[in-house]
């Protein structure tokens, strides 16, 4: 009878942990960044695909540089797009930190681009600059 009460203790921790382990994992996932992308002077945006990402600028050689983002076609009918980007704790902690949208074409040419600073518990805008070659 004593080895199964000290098998209950073990699975029972074991579950414990295994637990606090999911709970502080859903806890990274602070909130999520919702916004909308538009083009300059309240064009429609063209037709391509618009890559969203968080980006922290303060570390230049990290491979970890961009936190998220999210790949959205663009139909070429749309004065603006919404998007939303998962923030998690550590993203959040970092005052460097900035979404930044890019508008490629199908054939992989960069149409336009844009970024902004992340204000806390505010919408986000970004808005399409075109770039020149």
């Amino acid at each position: 009878m004593k080895r199964q009460t000290k098998l209950r203790a073990v699975l029972l921790a074991v579950g414990a942990a295994a637990f606090a382990a999911l709970a502080e994992s859903v806890a990274a996932q602070l909130t999520d960044i919702r916004g909308s992308v538009t083009f300059e002077g309240g064009a429609v945006i063209p037709k391509g695909h618009l890559e969203i990402y968080l980006e922290d600028t303060a570390s230049q050689n990290n491979p970890r540089r961009r936190a998220s983002e999210t790949r959205i076609r663009s139909d070429g009918g749309s004065n603006a797009i919404a998007f939303s980007l998962p923030l998690t704790a550590s993203s959040a902690a970092s005052p460097t930190l900035r979404i930044v949208a890019r508008l490629e074409r199908a054939d992989g040419w960069l149409v336009a681009r844009g970024s902004t600073q992340i204000k806390a518990a505010s919408p986000v805008n970004v808005t399409l600059n075109t770039v020149l070659y």
